[in-house]
């Protein structure tokens, strides 16, 4: 099998497996949709809210695509600063790890009684705060652990520690890089709809799903959940994509 053709055939031939399963063991167990939505109950739910689905997919798309871009500066820098100072790298560490480990649903309150009315902001911010911090430990990582001899004879050339950066540490980090932000894409959403559900405003896929848990309309929930995950999908081989453009150098051959 061409190798291209593998790498699409085999993923969806996964999620049809999983699309199967998921189909048989509801009509097993014999569980109505009011219990336990099957993938055949989900197609009328996508056809009936279409535009629904459409709209509020794309509200909670810019959301979280927006939030991902603020990660992706705003961890990039901490990376860099942690990665090139260990002063600042053990000032930082804590203070990101014990924000990190601060329960998202708790912030999203604070960030609403702060943000009132600003429905769009504290969407991005939330997806933001959720999502910077494996990309910046990433970076740090990445160039806190860069071969000190290449350094030091790049500076023996009369390299600027810029010219460092862009030719040593910069590709060196791009497979770490890469790595953390596959991990952010899924935490970007996942931050996105806490906000759109913890803090309903009407908007967004997660709205959609809070509509559907109020009338208990399983089928809808759980049609809400599989556009949420095709978007996490598409935005993470959006990232695969990417990193072999950047960092395919990087990628092992597969024997």
């Amino acid at each position: 099998m061409n190798s291209t053709w593998g790498k699409i055939a085999v993923p969806l031939i996964a999620i049809a497996i999983f699309l199967g399963l998921w189909e048989w063991i509801v009509w097993l167990k014999g569980w109505p949709n009011y219990k336990m939505a099957s993938p055949s109950d989900l197609v009328p739910a996508f056809w009936k809210f279409r535009w629904l689905f459409l709209e509020y997919g794309w509200q909670t798309l810019w959301r979280t695509i927006v939030g991902l871009m603020l990660a992706i500066i705003v961890g990039t820098g901490l990376g860099m600063v942690m990665g090139f100072s260990r002063l600042m790298r053990d000032a930082l560490y804590p203070l990101l790890v014990g924000f990190n480990a601060i329960p998202k649903a708790t912030v999203v309150p604070i960030l609403a009684l702060m943000l009132i009315g600003q429905h769009d902001l504290n969407t991005v911010l939330m997806a933001f705060m959720i999502s910077f911090f494996p990309i910046a430990v990433s970076v740090s990582i990445g160039l806190s652990t860069l071969e000190p001899e290449y350094r030091d004879i790049l500076r023996s050339l009369g390299a600027s520690r810029l010219t460092i950066f862009w030719k040593i540490a910069l590709p060196k980090t791009l497979p770490e890089f890469f790595g953390a932000l596959k991990v952010a894409v899924t935490l970007a959403f996942i931050g996105t709809n806490l906000m759109e559900i913890v803090s309903p405003h009407g908007r967004g896929l997660g709205a959609l799903f809070d509509s559907g848990k109020i009338s208990a309309d399983y089928p809808l929930m759980f049609a809400v959940l599989l556009s949420l995950a095709f978007l996490g999908i598409v935005l993470y081989y959006i990232v695969v994509a990417l990193e072999k453009i950047f960092a395919g150098w990087a990628e092992r051959p597969q024997g």
